[in-house]
């Protein structure tokens, strides 16, 4: 089931139309990606699903039922600008936030001491909130985003100012969440937390939907064709007997080893080409190390598909993560 079916949405502003007939389908129970540059409307689309704005055309419906003021409680959202009262102490806002959500003082008190005690910043209870270092204060802002629970989350760039093993931190929590039944929907750049925590995602660019689909399927269908080949013997011979199977490619320069020199390379083949031709023409002529297929990165994903659309490409084509 999917928990928001985003339909056709529309969003126009003076002079400039922010999302043009997006279409978006998010199924309950996962990390989806929401994807796309500066400026590509992703902000304006979570803050529709968030029920703070309206669309101008299309709908969304919520678990199944149009979005309502009164779903806004089941959704946790974190946005890129953090807000926090800096003379107001840390426990007393946080308690003040989570009661905000509904909860009671007792137990909001008891859930708040847990999260902050799992999160290392419980001697800062006490703090003034302008004390916190940027990173302490963003965990603050994403426990008083989770602590009620609710079935969608939205964190938009989460782990913006987070160094490694506080990024790592979050990261595990959101999985956790993610395990206990929450459905999280995850703005970001960073392409490389997309593929650790991601399972779907919809990349946007110039106010539109331009891919979607699940993470390791996309890195597949778009690295098809595409492999890995580390060899010992001569480069000049395989690419000679390769001949015209080879669309792209690249070669590293040789590794030295007890054994004797090893390249690593890669190749995109002809649609044609099967794989098994492949690694029949290639053991003919070297003696091959390892081989595997080459998936192209989220990062090269994101990059590619979004020059295709400026291009005007289609961008429903496999993408090789070679170069020649």
């Amino acid at each position: 089931m999917n928990i928001i079916e985003a339909s056709n949405i529309t969003k126009r502003y003076t002079g400039h139309t922010a999302l043009d007939d997006v279409s978006v389908s998010i199924p309950e129970g996962c990390v989806y990606g929401l994807l796309g540059p500066n400026g590509a409307g992703k902000t304006t689309l979570i803050r529709i699903i968030n029920h703070i704005t309206a669309p101008d055309e299309g709908s969304v419906l919520f678990d199944g039922h149009k979005l309502t003021a009164d779903d806004v409680v089941k959704i946790g959202y974190l946005p890129e600008e953090r807000g926090l009262y800096k003379k107001m102490k840390v426990g007393e806002q946080a308690l003040f936030f989570a009661k905000l959500k509904g909860l009671k003082t007792k137990e909001a008190t008891q859930e708040l001491r847990k999260w902050f005690d799992r999160f290392g910043i419980m001697d800062w209870w006490g703090k003034r909130v302008e004390e916190l270092s940027k990173g302490m204060a963003q965990k603050v802002q994403f426990i008083v985003t989770v602590l009620h629970r609710p079935k969608l989350l939205i964190f938009d760039e989460p782990f913006s100012g987070f160094d490694p093993i506080n990024a790592e931190l979050l990261k595990n929590e959101i999985l956790r969440l993610k395990d206990e039944g929450a459905t999280v929907i995850f703005s970001t750049h960073n392409m490389e937390s997309v593929e650790k925590i991601c399972d779907n995602f919809t990349l946007i660019n110039r106010s539109r939907n331009i891919l979607s689909g699940n993470v390791a399927e996309i890195r597949r269908e778009m690295g098809r064709n595409c492999y890995k080949l580390s060899f010992q013997g001569k480069p000049e011979l395989l690419l000679d007997k390769l001949g015209d199977r080879i669309l792209t490619y690249t070669m590293s320069k040789p590794e030295e080893t007890e054994s004797g020199l090893i390249y690593n390379s890669q190749f995109s083949l002809q649609p044609d080409v099967k794989m098994h031709d492949f690694i029949a023409a290639a053991n003919d002529t070297v003696e091959i190390v390892t081989f595997d297929r080459a998936l192209p990165s989220m990062n090269e994903i994101f990059i590619r598909t979004v020059e295709a659309s400026n291009d005007g490409v289609p961008t429903q084509i496999p993408i090789p993560d070679v170069k020649e």
